[in-house]
């Protein structure tokens, strides 16, 4: 794991007002040099995404940077080479211009003179198709082009041009270039075989995918570790799936978060079906406890199998030195969230079944009807995978995608090594710029 940035955290919304001034002292729109804009729409590296695009295309936008090509695999590193020769083009033709709203919300229906430096923009990253023109009128093909660049950079594919939306828009090219060079070493250390099947979670992603024969077969929103907790990077492999896992809380929890509620409420631990253990293996009444004591109690707080259970249905465990998994929650809303770091280091992964199916699906006698059954019961089964499945946890926040079409995602970690890239995790959804 490379040092932390040494300039701190930095929040989109405190860069929104710094690119928010600087655009202000900006080239015009109009006076962008027509020349390099040309060179740009016409260069091969542009990639192709739909020159057909209209209006009638604009509800596929929110899946047209999906692949089935995985983030890890033998076309990863040409694949960003690719996007690296692209936005070094860009650069030697004088970068894209900043854009700047100012009072005025950019959105389906508006006209605005703004509209034209923003149209450049998306044009020379390929997102504008080039008969979409260069008015002041924000149309279908804005919109189209807004939802293309927002899917690239992980954002909610809406059109809207939120606050975030804005920061990714003016992050300049030279950041970009030196975040893919960043990403490019990191992929070179990653072996040519994968292994025929095997799952990889990219942390500045928030997802998880699983990959068979070099095509994704899967692909889940995770929650991965907060700034202060983060998931680790590591090279492992999964060598169970627990169905109906039992949670034992870790001691920071039970100090700073069980103790405090059982003093207000003593019934919590066996609302929460959560019982006490000596190291002995024998179990200890909650109320023959002093919950007043200086000290939490030295016992094994551990929670049974059930639908209140932090890991909910599903546990799938790995070999590493950090305590850390792959589970279900019983909070399925979290994963609507924008801003999804969440955990204390492990990753609850969206649709986990789907995933534990997956893994099972070489053992024949776990199909998803079996899986599905056992769940229902609520009885802790541990089940060996007879064949362990690669996993590499990673942090690629720029990769290409293939097609032309390039991908980044915010520098959670400050990993990247320049503020511009990280993320200001308190936010839960972009806001609209008014």
């Amino acid at each position: 794991m490379s040092k932390k940035n040494e300039i701190g955290p930095f929040s989109r919304r405190s860069f929104l007002r710094s690119a928010a001034t600087f655009g202000a002292a900006a080239v015009a729109a109009p006076a962008f040099a027509q020349s390099a804009l040309d060179g740009l729409l016409n260069a091969p590296e542009r990639g192709n995404w739909d020159e057909q695009f209209d209006a009638k295309a604009a509800s596929r936008t929110a899946s047209i940077a999906v692949t089935n090509t995985p983030v890890l695999g033998p076309d990863s590193v040409p694949n960003i080479q690719q996007a690296i020769a692209q936005y070094q083009s860009i650069a030697s033709n004088g970068g894209w211009p900043q854009v700047t709203p100012g009072d005025t919300r950019l959105q389906l229906g508006v006209s605005d003179q703004s509209v034209q430096a923003l149209r450049q923009r998306l044009a020379i990253t390929g997102d504008l198709p080039r008969e979409a023109g260069m008015s002041s009128s924000f149309d279908s093909y804005v919109d189209g082009a807004v939802k293309r660049f927002q899917a690239r950079h992980g954002l909610p594919p809406d059109g809207v041009l939120g606050e975030f939306t804005i920061k990714a828009l003016n992050i300049p090219v030279e950041v970009r270039l030196q975040q893919l060079n960043t990403n490019l070493v990191r992929l070179q250390t990653f072996p040519s075989d994968l292994g025929r099947r095997h799952v990889m979670v990219n942390i500045p992603a928030t997802y998880v995918e699983a990959v068979q024969d070099g095509q994704v077969a899967l692909r889940h929103e995770a929650i991965v570790g907060r700034l202060t907790r983060p998931t680790h990077i590591i090279n492992s492999k999964i060598y169970e799936v627990i169905l109906n896992p039992y949670w034992t809380a870790p001691r920071s929890i039970v100090e700073k978060d069980i103790v405090p509620i059982m003093r207000k409420d003593p019934t919590y631990l066996t609302k929460n079906n959560i019982r006490l253990f000596d190291t002995k293996g024998t179990e200890v009444p909650p109320d023959s406890i002093d919950w007043n004591a200086a000290k939490a109690p030295n016992l094994m707080f551990r929670q049974d199998p059930g639908k209140n259970n932090a890991m909910a249905s599903t546990k799938i465990n790995f070999h590493n030195p950090n305590n850390e998994y792959m589970h279900d929650t019983p909070e399925q809303g979290l994963f609507n969230k924008l801003m999804r770091f969440d955990s204390s280091g492990c990753v609850r992964v969206q649709n986990v079944r789907d995933l534990a199916v997956w893994l099972l699906a070489e053992t024949p006698e776990w199909p998803r009807q079996r899986v599905e059954s056992v769940i229902a019961t609520r009885v802790n089964t541990p089940i060996e995978l007879p064949q362990e499945v690669p996993v590499y946890f990673a942090y690629i926040s720029a990769w290409g995608a293939g097609n032309g079409v390039v991908q980044f995602r915010d520098d959670i970690y400050q990993l990247d090594g320049n503020a511009q890239l990280a993320l200001d995790t308190t936010a839960g959804v972009e806001q609209p710029v008014q």
